[in-house]
């Protein structure tokens, strides 16, 4: 059975990178480009019922906390395993984010795609075990 991965970030090509080593890696990916009000998105991520979740925090018209919020309270996916690639370095959001039920916080210019999803995967794999 592949796990369902469900991907939110507005940067074209990350998304759609991440979409291709993902797929190649094994994964069921669904994604959105994080262009609609957070319960859209939230909404859509519940409806999937995927296995993990990557959420950029900055979108165009979704604030990535919010959509965190959506996903943690009663009826969305309290349990969800998510990482967040961001912009967002500071000490504050990154401890928002945590708060808030970030599994991982990963900055985006620490990483680029192809090591991002090496981590992704090896930290999934730790998680099996």
């Amino acid at each position: 059975m592949r796990k369902k991965l469900f991907i939110v970030e507005d940067n074209a090509n990350i998304l759609y990178g991440l979409q291709a080593k993902f797929s190649v890696a094994g994964f069921e990916v669904a994604i959105n480009s994080g262009n609609e009000p957070e319960p859209g998105i939230a909404g859509k991520i519940i409806a999937a019922r995927p296995d993990y979740l990557i959420l950029d925090l900055i979108l165009p018209k979704a604030d990535g906390f919010k959509i965190l919020s959506a996903l943690k309270a009663p009826g969305g996916l309290p349990g969800l395993p998510v990482f967040a690639f961001t912009d967002l370095g500071d000490k504050e959001s990154r401890e928002k984010g945590l708060k808030l039920g970030i599994s991982h916080y990963l900055i985006k210019n620490e990483l680029n795609t192809d090591e991002f999803v090496e981590k992704v995967i090896k930290i999934i794999s730790n998680m099996k075990k």
